[in-house]
C-alpha cells in the first residue's frame, strides 16, 4: 500500500493538472456512481488526507478515492498512450489539456464536500497536513493510549496517526533502536510521531524515497527489504518477519543487534 508521502505527491499532481479547470468528461467506472456526471462542473482542488485523495468540484461535491495496494493516478495528454491496460480504470477526468486516470482503484465515493468528515474523520492526525502543537500532541496521545501494544502496529494503525505505511514502520523503528514488537509502553512516543513527521515530510515532494540521506540506488533505505543482508550499521544480517493478525499482517524489517527486543 503506498506511504503517505506518495500519496500526498499524487495529490499535488492532481491539483497541479486539474485545479481551476472545467471538467468536459468524466467516467467513474464504479456500480455506485455509474449514473454521476461530472462534466461541466469546476474541480476546485485536490486535497489529501493521510492515504485518502479529495477531490473537490463546484456544487459541493467530493470524490475520495484510495490507492490501497495496486492503485494509481496518472496524468495523460489528450491521445497520449496510457500505461496501464484498459481495463483496470476505474475513472477519468478530462479537462481541456489534461485528462486524470485512475487505475484500479477500489475505494471509490462521491459525497457533499459538507460530509468530508464521514469520509476521513476516523483518521489520526495527517502527518503532512497543516500540522499544529495541536496536532502533535493528539498524535502522541493516541499512540501513547495503548501501551502493551506493538509499536509497529500502532504506527500503521491510521486510526493513531495517517499516513505511515510499512516501510517508514520499519524504518522509524529502526531508527529508534527498537524492534518493532516492543510494547508502545517501551518507546517514546514523542520521538517516534516526530520522527514519522520528519522522515514523511523530507520525501513528500520527491518520486524517490530516502531515510538514509543517500538516494543513490541501494543506498536509500536502513532495513526494509533488505532481509538477509548486513546491517548499515553494524554488519548483523537483517531480518524479515511477518507481524499482525490474519488479512492485517504486515512484513517487519529489523537489525536484532541494533534493534534488541521481541521479535516474532
Amino acid at each position: 500500500m503506498p506511504e503517505g508521502d506518495t500519496v500526498f505527491l499524487t495529490g499535488r499532481r492532481l491539483d497541479e493538472a486539474l485545479a481551476g479547470r472545467r471538467l468536459v468528461r468524466a467516467d467513474l467506472r464504479h456500480p455506485r456512481l455509474a449514473t454521476a456526471d461530472l462534466a461541466g462542473r469546476d474541480v476546485l482542488g485536490v486535497a489529501t488526507v493521510g492515504k485518502h485523495i479529495l477531490t473537490r468540484f463546484s456544487g459541493d461535491l467530493t470524490l475520495r478515492s484510495h490507492l490501497r495496494m495496486d492503485g494509481s493516478w496518472h496524468l495523460y495528454r489528450p491521445g497520449e498512450r496510457w500505461r496501464r491496460p484498459g481495463h483496470q480504470v476505474r475513472a477519468v477526468l478530462e479537462v481541456p489539456d489534461r485528462l486524470a486516470v485512475g487505475f484500479a482503484l477500489h475505494d471509490l465515493e462521491l459525497a457533499p464536500t459538507a460530509e468530508e468528515p464521514r469520509l476521513v474523520g476516523h483518521l489520526g492526525p495527517d502527518l503532512l497536513g497543516g500540522w499544529t502543537a495541536e496536532d502533535e500532541a493528539e498524535a502522541i496521545a493516541r499512540l501513547a493510549a495503548d501501551p502493551e501494544r506493538e509499536i509497529g502496529l500502532a504506527l500503521l494503525d491510521q486510526r493513531v496517526l495517517a499516513g505511515v505505511g510499512n516501510v517508514y514502520k520499519s524504518e522509524v523503528c529502526f531508527l529508534l533502536g527498537v524492534s518493532p514488537w516492543a510494547p508502545v509502553a517501551g518507546v517514546d512516543a514523542a520521538a517516534a510521531v516526530r520522527l514519522s513527521r520528519k522522515l514523511l515530510l523530507a520525501n513528500a515532494h520527491r518520486p524517490h524515497r530516502t531515510t538514509t540521506g543517500d538516494s543513490g540506488r541501494g543506498r536509500e533505505l536502513w532495513v526494509y527489504e533488505r532481509a538477509g543482508r548486513p546491517c548499515r550499521r553494524c554488519g548483523t544480517r537483517v531480518r524479515v518477519a511477518g507481524q499482525g493478525p490474519g488479512v492485517q499482517e504486515r512484513t517487519s524489517y529489523w537489525c536484532p543487534r541494533c534493534q534488541p527486543g521481541p521479535i516474532a
